[in-house]
């Protein structure tokens, strides 16, 4: 018999990070403009941050505008609209181990995936902006990999 669908075709996906700044809205807009409507995506943070300006540049660099996001902490989205998802994707070990609290009561599946965080990078502009292109370009491979089997199950 096989397991639920759960993890294989989620619905609704939610993206966690440190401060829902930089890593998780990228992760959120590059997911819902790969499923615009097939999906439903969130993101949100174990704290509260602001959002990165290197990482709009970088998405704007991609037709992709988040210079509206508003960051989240998890308290604040679960207040808000309430925490059901099918999938949590955590970025940050503070964001998993987060997540893993949540899911003592909320049935939901969580996977971590280790992305590096190019706030701390030093150096000129070029060289920020290169290490949050290469934190999108991760995070958008990943994304296609685990969600091109959403997609072909659904098309």
């Amino acid at each position: 018999m096989a397991g639920p669908p759960r993890a294989r075709d989620p619905q609704s996906v939610l993206f966690a990070c440190a401060m829902n700044s930089v890593r998780s809205p990228m992760a959120e807009s590059l997911l819902r403009h790969m499923f615009p409507q097939g999906l439903y995506v969130k993101s949100a943070g174990a704290r509260r941050g602001e959002l990165d300006p290197f990482a709009v540049s970088v998405m704007a660099e991609l037709g992709q505008d988040i210079s509206a996001h508003k960051p989240q902490t998890f308290e604040e989205l679960e207040d808000w609209e309430g925490l059901n998802f099918d999938l949590i994707i955590t970025l940050s070990p503070e964001a998993h181990h987060k997540a893993l609290e949540l899911t003592r009561t909320l049935a939901a599946d969580v996977e971590y995936w280790p992305t590096h965080d190019p706030t701390t990078m030093e150096g000129s502009r070029d060289q920020k902006l290169a290490a949050y292109r290469d934190v999108c370009d991760q995070l958008l491979l990943r994304i296609r990999w685990r969600f091109s089997k959403v997609g072909a199950a659904n098309g």
